[in-house]
């Protein structure tokens, strides 16, 4: 005799997703669609569990933030929020605090990365790519890039 475990409700499917890290509420829809059985089932989990405070939009845009922002610049976290489906005014405030500190922190991602000046031309556009890559500001990367050892 095999013993078949009950599958979880979706409500625990979001839980348990939602206890590795912040989801927003378009990424758990995402996620769980395939296994609603019947139609709004999962809207209506969702709802509750956003009605209870385990789905909070601030709460994601503070995770990414603190988790990407040390490495990629300010379009880059712009992009991954929005992919998240979260609100145009949260992100922008969001956004806003992060282009104060986006030159510190091109300066820190590229002394990581190469930690001197470039001696060439090949190096420098090989550092330039870099960070644009990160989603640095063009004006941003042009000054670490050239006024890499201030």
């Amino acid at each position: 005799m095999t013993l078949t475990r009950p599958q979880p409700s979706l409500k625990g499917r979001a839980l348990r997703l939602l206890s590795q890290r912040e989801h927003s509420r378009l990424e758990l829809e995402r996620k769980l669609a395939e296994h609603e059985t019947e139609p709004g089932q999962l809207a209506k989990a969702l709802d509750e569990l956003q009605a209870r405070g385990f789905i909070s939009e601030e709460r994601v845009i503070e995770s990414v933030i603190h988790r990407r922002a040390g490495k990629l610049g300010t379009a880059r976290v712009r992009q991954e929020l929005a992919s998240k489906g979260l609100s145009g005014e949260a992100v922008a405030a969001a956004m806003e605090n992060l282009r104060a500190t986006e030159l510190a922190r091109a300066r820190e991602v590229w002394a990581r990365k190469f930690g001197k000046p470039a001696t060439d031309p090949k190096e420098k556009a090989r550092q330039i790519r870099f960070l644009v890559s990160r989603g640095f500001a063009a004006e941003v990367v042009r000054r670490v890039v050239q006024g890499a050892d201030d």
